[in-house]
């Protein structure tokens, strides 16, 4: 029941949708983590399974358990319910085989999910990209550790990026040193929250310098004044685009 490449990027192209509303920005969202998927048990010999010693009404208790998963994955939701609707020996089947085959479906779709993001970094893409090429242990590797290793190698190299522009400002600098100096979830939040506060420390820092300029106009002043008591959006708003319709002049082009 492997996914064909075909299928999966047909699954990724119908699922992107969806990804958009759910995840984060740049270097970031991740979004919740796909490792939260059901995790398929361990397949042992078939002759010491202990599904071939129960009776059908245990059986279906077992694949009851397995339905009411709130994280149950489509292959699988449908694989159980097939097998409910079967024979015992249906049910037998998907307990010892059956559900390991549809978790690695629903595995491989998930990974194609995350390919699907616009935004993927380049470690996350590479490690994903190794983990469909693999084996089912492989991509559900991926997905419960290799997906956030490789989420962090791309953070740091964001952060990293932040701090080889020229023009930062001291509060991200310090900020962005503190957060590649820590840890994985250090690095996350600064690049999902940290970044915002730090680029408003600083953007206060470059009004106030305004302000404290006695040849501005009284326009400006009044814009200048308002703007830095405003929300970390307002004090960007005002850097690159009031302070200039303030004094009727055009904002320089970026680039």
């Amino acid at each position: 029941m492997r996914l064909t490449r075909a299928a999966l990027a047909v699954a990724a192209g119908a699922l992107a949708p969806a990804l958009l509303l759910s995840t984060p920005s740049s270097a970031a969202q991740p979004a919740p983590s796909p490792a939260a998927t059901t995790t398929a048990p361990d397949a042992g010999p078939a002759d010491d399974s202990p599904y071939d010693s129960m009776t059908e009404e245990e059986l279906r208790v077992e694949i009851a358990r397995i339905l009411a998963d709130p994280e149950i994955g489509k292959a699988v939701f449908r694989e159980a319910q097939e097998a409910m609707d079967g024979t015992i020996d249906d049910m037998r089947y998907f307990l010892k085989t059956g559900r390991a085959i549809a978790q690695e479906e629903d595995d491989r779709v998930a990974v194609a999910r995350i390919l699907a993001d616009p935004n993927i970094g380049k470690a996350v893409y590479r490690e994903a990209q190794k983990a469909l090429d693999g084996t089912a242990e492989d991509v559900r590797y991926f997905l419960e550790t290799g997906w956030a290793i490789a989420r962090e190698e791309d953070d740091r190299v964001a952060v990293a990026r932040i701090l080889a522009d020229p023009n930062i400002g001291k509060a991200v600098y310090r900020e962005a040193q503190k957060a590649l100096d820590g840890t994985a979830e250090d690095v996350r939040y600064f690049l999902e929250t940290g970044l915002r506060l730090a680029q408003a420390e600083d953007d206060r820092v470059a009004i106030a310098r305004i302000l404290a300029d006695p040849g501005i106009s009284d326009a400006l002043r009044a814009a200048a004044e308002e703007a830095i008591d405003g929300t970390p959006e307002e004090l960007r708003h005002f850097l690159e685009v009031g302070q200039y319709e303030a004094d009727g002049r055009t904002p320089p082009t970026s680039g």
